[in-house]
């Protein structure tokens, strides 16, 4: 709302686009943060020209803090390619431009990808570039503590603890003396941190006594910089987190339990302060959104009805013409309507009789083709029974040639044949009774899919379906092997497969 009472002061501009994305995005506004962001680079991007060397200065710093805040949006997000694309960026921007600009951007880049993308090789890579950098151009900066603490944190989710230890305990001495670049004032949170991070790992290790040692050292921090009011919150929690592992491995359980207590209702407190502040941002923000949505109503509301009002009479004879367009209209669609159902009448009726006599020439033709069905399977049956009487006339021919002994043994064995004969008809047809009503629903699909077999063939299929060796299947047909091998062949010519598709299988499979 300002911006247009400060028109051509650059800096005022620039500083105002920053100051917007910075505060959307600790109030948790991602996206206005962006746009804001997006401001900053746009505007500055069109004016560069017009800023004084003094302001180009100031600017490369804010550059390179802009591209870092508007990937972290970004990432909050989920754009992770979009962020990616920032920080990569402030690298490229923030490589020949010195001073602490270029490792900053490579630590921001190892934190996106060890915190959203959970790439830790990655990460370690990054960090261990902006480490190596600052500790030989800038080995008292605040950042190489911080770098060194992130590399400590890819240890211990590598499983790396001994590792972590040693960096976390260089840290502990670090930042005991180190002066933040920023308030000039000793980092107080981190070397907290730090320090508590120390005796944790080493309490993990199992190295007890040095534990103790760093908590003790610790707990003085702790305990000096509360009485001066200078200890923050988080601060006192990671410390008490500390303390509490630090009793468990010492099997002090009843102050390990005392100081759990302590974290459950400090860490209770933080969140309701905090769940306090939000909700009287979301507040002023909720209202200062209703203020604008009934300001832009009342607008909208009184620009329509002037609009209204000027229009009136154009309204009145707009509204008789489309009446009477409309009394029109409706009378030509009624009489369309009429001829067009008397129209879709006859049409139905037509079709109704095609689908009749469609439906008739069907039946007809399924007729046909179970008749020939039938009379082929009957043909061969007829050819079998006459293939069994020849048997027979050839085995009382030898009986009649026989000796007596040998005419008792043939005559009983032509009887037995005669037997088997009406026996195994009976089973066989008993069984290809039951066959039929199991195999009802695959014969549905082979005959919808195969119109042209015969019933021995489709009885074939289902025999070769259920795994019944060939010669089961050529004894419960009453053939020969041979026969049962061109009955085969042929069921393969009619199902149309090429030769190197197994029968057996596509028939199991159909």
């Amino acid at each position: 709302d300002l911006l247009s009472s400060i028109k051509d002061h650059h800096s005022f501009i620039l500083d105002s686009y920053l100051h917007s994305g910075n505060w959307f995005r600790e109030v948790g506004f991602p996206k206005e943060s962006i746009k804001s962001y997006l401001d900053f680079f746009d505007y500055y991007q069109k004016n560069e020209s017009l800023l004084t060397s003094e302001e180009l200065k100031k600017y490369i710093e804010m550059r390179s803090y802009g591209r870092s805040m508007l990937a972290e949006s970004y990432a909050k997000l989920g754009v992770l390619d979009s962020a990616a694309i920032q920080h990569k960026e402030n690298i490229s921007f923030t490589k020949n431009q010195g001073y602490i600009y270029h490792p900053s951007a490579l630590n921001n880049y190892g934190l996106f990808l060890y915190w959203h993308k959970e790439d830790l090789d990655s990460a370690l890579y990054y960090f261990k570039q902006a480490y190596n950098f600052t500790q030989i151009e800038y080995p008292n900066h605040t950042l190489v503590g911080s770098i060194r603490d992130n590399i400590a944190d890819i240890y211990v989710d590598q499983y790396l603890t001994e590792k972590a230890q040693l960096l976390y305990k260089t840290n502990f001495e670090f930042f005991k003396t180190a002066i933040n670049e920023r308030t000039l004032t000793k980092d107080i949170p981190r070397l907290i941190s730090a320090g508590s991070q120390f005796v944790v790992t080493s309490t993990k290790l199992n190295r007890l006594k040095e534990a103790q040692l760093g908590f003790d050292e610790l707990e003085s921090i702790v305990v000096y910089q509360g009485n001066h009011n200078n200890l923050g919150a988080n601060s006192k929690l990671e410390f008490l987190k500390a303390k509490e592992l630090l009793l468990e491995n010492q099997n002090n359980s009843t102050a390990a339990y005392t100081t759990a207590k302590q974290i459950t209702k400090y860490a209770d407190s933080l969140q309701r302060l905090a769940n306090n502040g939000d909700k009287k941002w979301q507040e002023e923000l909720n209202d200062i959104t209703i203020d604008r949505i009934a300001l832009n109503f009342k607008i909208v509301r009184i620009q329509k009805e002037n609009k209204i009002k000027s229009q009136r009479s154009k309204l009145w004879f707009i509204g008789i013409l489309s009446s009477s367009f409309i009394v029109l209209l409706v009378a030509l669609i009624f009489s369309r309507r009429q001829h067009l159902i008397n129209a879709k009448n006859k049409q139905l009726l037509a079709e109704q009789k095609l689908e009749n006599s469609a439906l008739k020439v069907e039946q007809l033709n399924s007729e046909i083709k179970s008749k020939e069905r039938d009379l082929s399977d009957f043909a061969i049956r007829l050819t079998q029974d006459q293939d069994w009487a020849k048997g027979l006339a050839e085995q009382l021919e030898a009986i009649k040639k026989a000796s007596s002994e040998e005419r008792d043994i043939l005559t009983k064995a032509l009887e037995q044949a005669i037997a088997n004969k009406i026996s195994v008809d009976s089973d066989t047809q008993d069984f290809f009774d039951r066959l039929d009503k199991l195999s009802d629903a695959f014969y549905s699909k082979l005959t919808s899919s195969y119109s042209n077999l015969s019933k021995n063939e489709i009885r074939l299929c289902s025999l070769i379906r259920l795994k019944i060796e060939s010669r089961s299947i050529s004894t419960l047909q009453n053939i020969t092997l041979a026969s049962l091998n061109t009955s085969r062949y042929r069921l393969r010519k009619k199902l149309i497969l090429s030769e190197d598709i197994d029968l057996d299988f596509f028939i199991q499979n159909l």
